[in-house]
């Protein structure tokens, strides 16, 4: 079996995992996550940890990936991801109106983007956005999507970009 599958999770207090119905469901403070299990994974919960084994040789690699998503659903029930994005440009904005995330972008309109279900989205500053939920995959899926309405460019560095992102920046032409 791969070394990632025997890596046992540590389920903290407050969490708990069960294997219903081939799903594999996490609850936690911060919500309920579920994924399918193969029908040829089997999980076991002992002793705060859970635990992956199979005995198909064609599965192995399949554990070893829905260990680590399992893994991830527990850190996400029990503290929660966030990704952060700055705006970077003259007149570039964002403010919350409801639920929905208002950006001026430098196009003539607002761009107003909806917040999706069990996911947070909060503006600290002008040029801050802060994503946040349980879901580590829908995070990421948001984020990207915030920063595709005006993505970073070469030459000045303008645009929507995540926290610590390294822009490489081009020189421009020579006259």
């Amino acid at each position: 079996m791969s070394r990632v599958a025997k890596k046992p999770i540590a389920l903290p207090k407050g969490v708990e995992v069960s294997v219903a119905n081939d799903a594999i469901i996490a609850k936690g403070p911060k919500g309920t996550l579920s994924v399918t299990k193969p029908a040829n994974v089997a999980l076991k919960i002992e002793d705060g940890h859970a635990v992956f084994s199979t005995d198909n040789a064609e599965q192995i690699a399949l554990t070893g990936t829905l260990r680590a998503i399992l893994a991830n659903m527990v850190k996400g029930v029990s503290e929660g991801f966030e990704r952060k994005l700055e705006l970077v440009g003259v007149g570039y904005r964002a403010a919350m109106q409801g639920k929905d995330l208002n950006l001026s972008l430098g196009y003539s309109h607002p761009v107003l983007f909806t917040t999706p279900e069990g996911i947070t989205i909060a503006t600290p500053t002008q040029t801050e956005v802060v994503v946040s939920g349980a879901d580590k995959q829908r995070v990421g899926e948001v984020a990207a999507k915030i920063r595709g309405f005006r993505p970073p460019e070469p030459y000045k560095g303008k645009g929507v970009k995540y926290a610590g992102e390294v822009i490489i920046r081009k020189e421009a032409k020579k006259a």
